[in-house]
């Protein structure tokens, strides 16, 4: 069980570092002005899935029937249809799209984004499908050669271009290798068909998660919307460096987490006395889990976030470094909803991340009123934070409520791994502060280590489940 916890881990990490690094040598090649022109890239395909996410790669996993061809056939179909669709929306939307965000001259790369969700559609999904019995090693290389792919890419592209042209083209390559490596590592023929049972099936499954989509949108990119068109595209290129470099451990943790857990979960009979306190058990270590990778890396940000910074960007992206600290909190405390996001999800209940994303897009407007007010960036990174912990509480309280799961157990988790992140918050805002004054490196860094130690004794489901699976090697 741990050999494909520790595959899951290293495949995503793999394929998030090799986009983190093209990002960052894209960063190093171009202007920064121009990097802040690529960044707005990310906004307008996330304006198209936000639109089309109906969660049919989650569906053929949950579902009982995820095994038949002819649903695999089905889903697939329905996917080219929604990435069709998506494709023409964004080309369509391309020139308000620039407008808005002050680039009027750069309409012309978002349409040809819209290459992007048509290509991203032709996935076969038998690298999901393959999930359900624990065989990651299709998505995973779905998800690696088209991201190392894309960083060979930027070279060349430099070359021949050496301004935001070469983050476009490398996108674009990344979406026609991912589709191209799914059908290479695939074992069913790949056949398309639309079936409206399986829409309509499909709609009611994903309905919520579309509805999540949009607020996902608001979530990882409204705060980009609002710096780029108020503070302008070198502020947002400042922003999105710092975004990225927190945000990319944080959807390698949330994600491989999720691979992990979700087919566990949804395999459990929770109709007998004893599936029932299995699935208790289980999502109970699902939520430690995700607890102990979300705090992780706040704390590993603090320590080697600035010499990172320094060593591969360089002085251009000095501004990064003070705001690092606070979007790495925000990330950590998103990481901590997605295991309550993953027990709703096995039980069939996809309308929970939805609710849980009200809170942080409700105070986007408090936000952008902020920033036309004061244009101080940290004001606009603690609005985002204190959405997050609103949409944290509200997470445990909907799988509680409406899963009807016993929360004593994580009681001294959350205690502790909260307290840790309150301590990160304080010596960052002393670090920034007038007064400069902080605790030191040495007691610091001890500080954090022994609230870390806390939290992994207080959660006694993980440990237990840590030495099954220990045994078992």
């Amino acid at each position: 069980m741990f050999r494909s916890a520790l595959l899951i881990l290293s495949g995503n990490a793999a394929a998030a570092l090799l986009l983190l690094a093209r990002n960052l040598i894209v960063a190093r090649l171009i202007p920064v002005a121009d990097y802040g022109v690529a960044a707005t890239f990310a906004i307008a395909m996330a304006v198209v899935e936000m639109m089309s996410q109906l969660g049919l790669q989650q569906q053929i996993v949950q579902a009982k029937n995820g095994e038949d061809p002819r649903f695999q056939a089905a889903l697939q179909g329905f996917q080219v249809l929604r990435g069709v669709l998506a494709g023409a929306a964004l080309f369509v939307l391309a020139a308000p799209l620039a407008d808005f965000l002050n680039v009027p001259g750069v309409a012309w790369a978002y349409q040809v984004m819209a290459l992007v969700p048509v290509a991203n559609a032709l996935t076969h999904f038998d690298v999901h499908r393959l999930n359900r019995s624990m065989v990651f090693w299709p998505v995973i290389l779905t998800g690696a050669v088209p991201a190392l792919l894309s960083v060979l890419a930027v070279w060349p592209l430099a070359y021949l271009y050496g301004d935001y042209r070469v983050m476009l083209y490398a996108i674009v390559v990344q979406a026609v290798v991912t589709a191209l490596t799914s059908h290479l590592v695939a074992r069913r023929p790949y056949r398309l068909l639309l079936d409206r049972a399986v829409m309509a099936q499909s709609l009611r499954f994903g309905w919520p998660l579309l509805a999540n989509g949009v607020l996902l949108f608001a979530v990882f990119q409204g705060d980009k919307v609002i710096v780029g068109r108020v503070l302008g595209m070198e502020v947002l290129a400042i922003f999105a460096m710092g975004f990225t470099l927190t945000l990319t451990p944080t959807l390698v943790m949330a994600k491989s987490a999720q691979n992990f857990f979700l087919p566990q979960l949804s395999a459990v009979d929770r109709d007998s006395p004893e599936g029932a306190a299995r699935f208790q058990s289980l999502a109970m270590v699902a939520m430690q889990v995700h607890m102990l990778c979300g705090v992780s890396i706040a704390v590993l940000t603090v320590l080697f976030g600035p010499p990172l910074v320094h060593l591969l960007l360089g002085p251009r992206y000095e501004a990064v470094i003070p705001i690092l600290t606070f979007l790495a909190v925000m990330q950590t405390i998103r990481v901590f909803k997605g295991g309550p996001s993953t027990i709703a999800l096995a039980w069939g209940m996809t309308g929970n991340a939805m609710v849980a994303n009200l809170a942080r897009v409700g105070l986007l407007p408090v936000a952008w009123w902020i920033a036309l007010r004061t244009e101080d960036l940290y004001l606009v990174i603690a609005v985002g934070v204190a959405g997050e912990c609103i949409g944290f509480v509200l997470a445990f309280a909907l799988v509680r409520w409406r899963v009807g799961l016993s929360m004593r157990a994580m009681v001294l988790p959350v205690l502790t791994v909260l307290a840790l992140v309150v301590f990160i918050c304080l010596d960052a805002w002393m670090r920034q502060g007038a007064q400069g004054t902080t605790l030191g490196p040495v007691w610091t860094g001890g500080v954090m280590a022994g609230l870390l130690l806390l939290s992994l004794a207080t959660m006694r489901d993980f440990r237990q489940y840590a030495a099954r699976g220990l045994g078992r090697q």
